[in-house]
């Protein structure tokens, strides 16, 4: 204590009482109420008249603090009294609590008491449990003593098929089995030992065997169900009848067992059977049986279509056997038909899985494709009216997936390829054997040249496109698809082995066995004018959405048969121009123009051949009259740029033009033909002759410039060398005319218009022999 505290009497007893504690939060709260009141008093006051209403503020405040501390008197008061009255519950239940305790301690001396006096009653206990076991096991010894006796009874009646007899004498038999199971598991106290569960099984094995025993015969006669009920149904019915009675029995043990309790009953061993899904199942494994004797080598060939014919009428037979006979031997709620459909066609989707797998032809493919596809859901099988309704109930999936249908097609489209492939090679090895043939080719009713090659394409083809539009529209453009691949590739080789004839026939031409030569040529282009029909009808019967489905290049077979007519077109004008070689180097020549006498066999030949060339079907026939006359014409425009006579005189000009002309005559009543029968060309060769021949015989050199522009103006193709040749033939133009002839013809050289056919530009002028000179600016 400090020196102050002693000298104020801090050592006095009431200096030691302690002041009473001031919290924080109430002086807090007074500063700041007393900081409000200033600053409501400076508002309200802040002028000296409001002085005057200071009683009134002051009344008013006063009335406040009284009715606040009013309120919490009355609070505080409350409190008070909930306090007091807690306190007086817990001295009640301090009473209550200690005489409580007396009790309890005067009942642990009780039980000590009684536990020393139960201990005298367990000897009773004991002998009181074995007198029970006892008790029981007299009462159920002569039960005991007749399990054999039953079971072998039941035995006997289970071989002889007396099913319900037998299910009754073994139900009796459970029954006792799970009685004494019962009691001893209740003399035991629910404990029953492993060693006395063992001794009863032993006991009762012979019911274990005759519950397989009946198992074995009740499925025996479930899977030959359909078998009996068109003979006799009494035992299909005693089957489901015992079904339904151990159906009934699991039933009622589970529920007993779910109720609980302490005297519950414990399930039976091998309880619950669930023999109803046994039934079904059982039901399935004999729809199934049909299909396990089935393999590959039993179904090759005809075979698979038998073998899925014989499907058919076997499960229509079932069904109609189930409808109408077994599902009246079962309960309404068996569906035996929905069951019966669900199996087979849960069966058959394996079964034709497994099929599919196999490495089937074409016509195996068809056969299940077509089966697959409209025999099952056709009115002759599951689409049959009485069926309909369960099919719709049962909402099957497909018996093949989507997946697997472009499988097969795909795979039936390579079968088809494949032998399409041998077919269109073997015919074109007959064509070829054909075109060695020491006789003409053979005629159609038309009159036309045809071998056989284009009748076993186009047969082959539509056949096809015909049995694959059985299954369905995309199965038969895929199979259109692949022809018109095949038929291009055909095509291909057919062009190359037209090209391959030729070069032999050049080789050897004196060979007596190519004199036919032409006619197979001509066949060979009427053959494809066929195959073209054939191929246009064969893409009109696609469908428009066929058009994406195929990822390759789509085919080009008109592609392909217009470079093949082109080839053979080619090859029959070159043997035109291989006959007619003889007498071109006498055209144009002097004998030729003392006496025409190249001209008529030029003719002959040419007759010849358009007689040939009326054996060919439009429109080639028009297209090869029209290039035998620009051949024609070519080569005689050829001879003439040869040079082989220049005129002398105006007569020998005159002659010239006439003889001409008259050639010119002579080639027009050939072809009189091809402007009857088609459209005549947009330029006609033979027009060129004439021109020609008027250019020759004009008399006045001075209008050949003239002549020679109009020239240029009709055939824009002719070129400075051929006009000089032409200038060179008249012998009477001037070298001063000749430039200015081909000066013009240099300024004024038109472009060619589209569409025009050259024909100066297949003809080559020879090179002219000149003298040696110095350059000049001219020849420069």
């Amino acid at each position: 204590m400090s020196a102050g505290d002693q000298k104020n009497g801090g050592d006095k007893p009431e200096d030691m009482v302690p002041q009473p504690e001031v919290w924080p939060e109430v002086e807090r709260a007074e500063c700041l109420a007393r900081g409000a009141a200033l600053k409501w008093a400076s508002g309200v006051f802040c002028r000296p008249e409001h002085l005057e209403r200071l009683s009134q503020y002051r009344k008013r405040e006063s009335q406040r603090t009284a009715s606040v501390h009013t309120r919490l008197k009355s609070m505080v008061q409350s409190y008070l009294e909930g306090v007091g009255w807690g306190l007086e519950q817990l001295r009640e239940a301090r009473t209550e609590l200690r005489e409580v305790s007396r009790d309890l301690k005067k009942a642990g001396l009780e039980s000590d008491q009684n536990t020393e006096g139960g201990r005298s009653l367990e000897r009773l206990r004991e002998v009181s449990a074995n007198h029970s076991q006892l008790l029981t096991a007299v009462s159920n010894l002569p039960r005991l003593y007749s399990v054999r006796s039953m079971v072998m009874e039941t035995e006997r009646l289970v071989e002889s098929r007396r099913l319900l007899e037998a299910h009754a004498k073994l139900m009796d038999l459970e029954y006792l089995q799970d009685d004494i199971l019962w009691q001893l598991n209740k003399a035991a106290g629910g404990a029953l030992s492993t060693e006395d569960q063992e001794v009863v099984a032993k006991y009762f094995s012979g019911v274990r065997h005759l519950v397989d025993a009946l198992g074995k015969e009740l499925w025996a006669v479930v899977s030959s169900a359909l078998a009996l009920a068109r003979q006799n149904p009494t035992p299909f019915v005693s089957a489901v009848r015992i079904v339904e009675r151990e159906e009934a029995l699991d039933q009622t043990l589970l529920e007993e067992r779910g109720g609980g309790g302490g005297n519950s009953r414990p399930l039976p061993p091998g309880r619950p059977r669930c023999w109803r899904a046994c039934f079904f199942k059982v039901l399935e494994e004999a729809v199934a049986a049909r299909f396990r004797s089935v393999s590959y080598l039993h179904t090759r060939g005809p075979g698979l279509a038998g073998h899925l014919s014989a499907l058919q009428h076997g499960i229509m037979a079932d069904l109609a056997t189930v409808r109408h006979l077994l599902e009246h031997c079962v309960p309404q709620q068996y569906k035996l038909t929905g069951a019966y459909l669900r199996a087979s066609h849960r069966c058959l989707h394996a079964h034709l899985t497994q099929v599919s797998s196999w490495d089937l032809e074409s016509g195996e493919i068809f056969a299940v494709l077509n089966w697959v596809l409209h025999i099952y859901n056709s009115p002759d099988m599951m689409g049959h009216p009485e069926l309909v309704t369960e099919m719709e109930r049962e909402e099957l999936r497909p018996l093949i997936s989507t997946e697997g249908l472009e499988q097969l097609q795909s795979k039936y489209v390579q079968s088809v390829r494949k032998s399409v492939s041998e077919w269109m090679h073997k015919a074109l090895q007959v064509e070829l054997q054909d075109w060695q043939r020491d006789q003409e080719p053979d005629t159609d009713h038309e009159g036309f040249y045809q071998t056989s090659l284009p009748t076993i394409i186009t047969q082959m083809l539509e056949e096809n496109a015909r049995v694959a539009l059985m299954i369905g529209e995309s199965l038969r453009d895929q199979t259109i698809q692949m022809g018109l691949y095949e038929m291009e590739n055909l095509l291909n080789r057919f062009r190359e082995a037209l090209v391959e004839f030729g070069k032999e026939h050049r080789r050897d031409l004196s060979n007596s066995k190519n004199k036919f030569y032409l006619h197979y040529l001509l066949a060979s282009i009427s053959n494809c004018i066929i195959l073209k029909k054939s191929t246009e009808s064969l893409q009109q019967q696609q469908s428009s959405q066929s058009a994406g489905q195929f990822t390759r290049t789509p085919p080009n077979p008109l592609a392909a048969l217009d470079r093949a007519v082109r080839r053979a077109c080619r090859l029959v004008m070159d043997q035109l121009l291989l006959d007619l070689k003889p007498f071109l180097p006498g055209l144009l020549t002097r004998p030729w123009l003392a006496q025409g006498d190249p001209t008529p066999k030029l003719c002959r030949v040419l007759e010849r051949h358009l007689e040939l060339y009326l054996r060919v079907r439009p429109p080639c026939r028009q297209r090869l009259q029209e290039e035998a006359q620009w051949l024609m014409v070519v080569e005689y425009v050829r001879a003439l740029m040869q040079k082989r006579l220049v005129c002398r005189s105006g007569e020998e000009r005159r002659q010239l033009a006439q003889q001409m002309l008259q050639d010119d005559q002579l080639f027009r009543e050939i072809f009189h033909s091809l402007e009857g029968e088609g459209s005549a060309p947009e330029v006609n060769p033979l027009a060129l002759l004439p021109v020609l021949a008027e250019f020759i015989r004009l008399k006045d050199p001075n209008m050949l410039t003239l002549e020679v522009s109009g020239l240029a103006a009709k055939y824009p193709d002719i070129s400075e060398e051929h006009v000089s040749v032409l200038l060179e033939i008249r012998g009477d133009v001037s070298r001063d005319i000749k430039g200015a002839v081909l000066d013009l013809l240099e300024q004024s050289a038109p472009p060619l218009p589209v569409g025009y056919r050259p024909i100066f530009t297949d003809i080559l002028v020879p090179p002219s022999t000149m003298a040696f000179c110095l350059p000049t600016a001219k020849c420069a």
